[in-house]
Order: C-alpha cells, then sequence, then structure tokens
C-alpha cells in the first residue's frame, strides 16, 4: 500500500510522465465521460510561450519570497464535460519550468460565484477520481465548486528525467515547498477566472495532502477553512518511525542535513498559527502511516478551537463516512450564517461530513 507498490510500475509511471509532458493527454479516459476536444488556450495568444526562468525556494512558504514568477500561470483547456449538475474542465498549468499540472475545475449549474473547496490527496492517489461524476456530483452538491490536482513529485506528475529513486519523502522539500507554492498559484488563477466566491475557500488534504494543506494555509489567508485527515507532520518522529518510509532507506532521511532541509517545512511548526481558521483533525488510531509519536505532536499543536475526530479503527471510519460523506463537515463551515445543527461536529467520536480517502 505504500511507496513499494508505486516503485512497482515503472513502466506506467513513464508512460504517464511522456503523456504529461506532450500535453496531448490528461489521466486514462473515464468511458462515462465523452471524447475530450482538442487542446486549446485558454487565454489564446499568437506569439510562443516565453520560457520560464525562475529559481525556486522550497523553504519559503508564501508566494512573494517563493522566487516564482507571480504573473505567469500558462493554463491550456484539455477538456469540457457538460452534465445536468455540474460542468467539468480539465486545464493543464503551469508556473515552473519542466512541471506542467492537470488541475479540474469542476462548477454547479445554477449558481453564481459559488464557494470552492480543493482537495489534495495523498501521494500515491492518482488523478482519476476528478474524472468520476459520482465524485463530481457529491462535491459540487449543495452548491460548491470542487477543485483537485496532484502534489508535486508524485503520480503523474513525476515527469522525466527524474531518476527513477526519487519519490515523494525522498525530495520531501521539493515536494512540500513546490505543492504548497502550487496551492497559492491555483488560488491566483481561481481569482482571475472571476468565477468563484474567493471568501469562502475551503480545503481537505490527506495524509501528506493534509500537510501541504497546513502549510498552504499558514502562507495564505485565503483558505478559510480546513479539513485533514491523517495528516503527516512532525517531520523527525514521523521519518523515523513511519512504515511508508522503507527500511533501507529510512537513514537517509535522518541525517542532519535531511532534516535541516525540511525543519521550516513541518506542518506542526505552522498548526498554531491557524487559531482564526476553522480546522477539524482527524485521524483512524489503526492506521498506521502516520506513526503515534507524530499523531500526538500534530494534535498537541493544534489551535484549541480545532475539532478533533479520532477514529477506533477503519471500520468506524468507514460508519461515519456513510453519514455524510466527504466534504457534509467542511461545507457547512463556509455556508453563510450559523451551522445547521445536523451539520455541526461532534467532537471526540465520529462526526458528521467525515473525511475518507475512498472515492
Amino acid at each position: 500500500m505504500f511507496r513499494k507498490s508505486f516503485l512497482a510500475l515503472p513502466f506506467l509511471i513513464l508512460f504517464m510522465a511522456a503523456a504529461s509532458l506532450s500535453g496531448q493527454q490528461g489521466p486514462a479516459a473515464d468511458p462515462s465521460k465523452p471524447k475530450a476536444p482538442a487542446a486549446r488556450a485558454a487565454s489564446p495568444s499568437a506569439s510562443a510561450p516565453k520560457p520560464f526562468w525562475s529559481k525556486e525556494d522550497w523553504s519559503a512558504l508564501p508566494l512573494k519570497s517563493s522566487g516564482l514568477d507571480l504573473s505567469r500561470i500558462d493554463a491550456v483547456e484539455l477538456a469540457k464535460w457538460d452534465n445536468a449538475d455540474f460542468t467539468e474542465q480539465l486545464l493543464r498549468v503551469q508556473w515552473r519550468a519542466n512541471d506542467p499540472m492537470d488541475l479540474f475545475v469542476v462548477l454547479p449549474k445554477g449558481v453564481e460565484k459559488p464557494p470552492a473547496i480543493l482537495y489534495l490527496y495523498g501521494y500515491l492517489n492518482n488523478a482519476e477520481r476528478f474524472r468520476n461524476d459520482a465524485w463530481c456530483r457529491h462535491m459540487t452538491q449543495g452548491g460548491f465548486a470542487a477543485v483537485g490536482f496532484l502534489s508535486a513529485v508524485s503520480g503523474d506528475r513525476i515527469h522525466m528525467p527524474r531518476p527513477f529513486k526519487e519519490w515523494f519523502v525522498s525530495e520531501l522539500q521539493e515536494s512540500l515547498g513546490a505543492s504548497t507554492h502550487d496551492v497559492q498559484m491555483v488560488l491566483n488563477y481561481l481569482d482571475k477566472r472571476g468565477d468563484i466566491d474567493m471568501s469562502r475557500i475551503g480545503m481537505f488534504g490527506q495524509g501528506s495532502g493534509a500537510a501541504i494543506a497546513v502549510l498552504a494555509a499558514a502562507a495564505d489567508p485565503r483558505i478559510k477553512t480546513l479539513d485533514l485527515f491523517d495528516s503527516w507532520g512532525d517531520w523527525p518522529d514521523w521519518l523515523k518511525e513511519s512504515p511508508i518510509v522503507p527500511e533501507d532507506e529510512r537513514a537517509n532521511y535522518l541525517t542532519p542535513e535531511f532534516l535541516a532541509k525540511v525543519v521550516k517545512l513541518d506542518p506542526a511548526l505552522y498548526l498554531p498559527q491557524l487559531e482564526s481558521r476553522k480546522v477539524r483533525i482527524e485521524y483512524v488510531l489503526d492506521d498506521g502511516g502516520t506513526p503515534n509519536s507524530a499523531r500526538e505532536a500534530m494534535l498537541a499543536a493544534a489551535p484549541k478551537s480545532a475539532d478533533f475526530v479520532r477514529y477506533k479503527d477503519t471500520a468506524e471510519h468507514v460508519k461515519a463516512y456513510h453519514v455524510s460523506g466527504l466534504s457534509g463537515w467542511i461545507k457547512a463551515q463556509l455556508q453563510p450564517g450559523p451551522l445547521q445543527p445536523a451539520m455541526q461536529p461532534k467532537t471526540g467520536q465520529a462526526a458528521a461530513g467525515v473525511a475518507s480517502n475512498r472515492p
């Protein structure tokens, strides 16, 4: 379930990376979707695009210190699908050299400038769920936009000629820093579109995606609410004990040099800064991805106003998930006015709107 299954498919990764670089296709076709039209520029230009020349600082969380050219957001529409309840747009966006990224923007029909929730799953996930009609329908239910993408150094964002031995954890500084910048650049792009209510932005993160969500929220006040499911963090203990890290590589990630690169990118440092945000932290206690020591450090660092949900096992989590699905809680936080009674979070037990790593 961890990195070994990821490395067992090098030829699949090579295929996806080549497809991403070619700009000719996104994720594998979904038979429920019509054939995608030919790619076209979201903002057509007669001249060839200029090359990217920025040197990015992955340890600097805010965009203004990142080194990226903030005026440069290239966006190409690859496909657009029309559904009775929503429209979905697949874009290829780019703001750094050799790193195009697929961005899925799903809008509910009949809602002018809806609030939006960003979805960033764990590093082993791919983009297929974002093209699933059931996922799109559920996430836009209630008049919300859903925005999905993958983190850096994961899935079909592993672009050649990157060596196969490099993966999310081996390049943890880049994975976290670049993805934190990506979240903010996605928000900049959404703001430019003009069809999203930028005063009501939430973010759901799972595992590594939850760690990135914390960093992004600390850097960008536009993120008003966070739902963090099985968040990684507290890097010294996480790297020392997590079974996600292969034993034959673990010593490489416990050196002073490696830890120094990620010391400024630890979610445990930034959680206390989110007191003014609405935050929920969920952990499944029998999930070994995040060791107990790191989990407790994250919970101790959380703002006092945060809601905590601990599930004793996966079965309890699945039961809670079926109550109101992935985004019930976060949608309630983004609604204007007081929370509806049925959506009130229940601290310390399975709450309504439980996040899930299931489609």
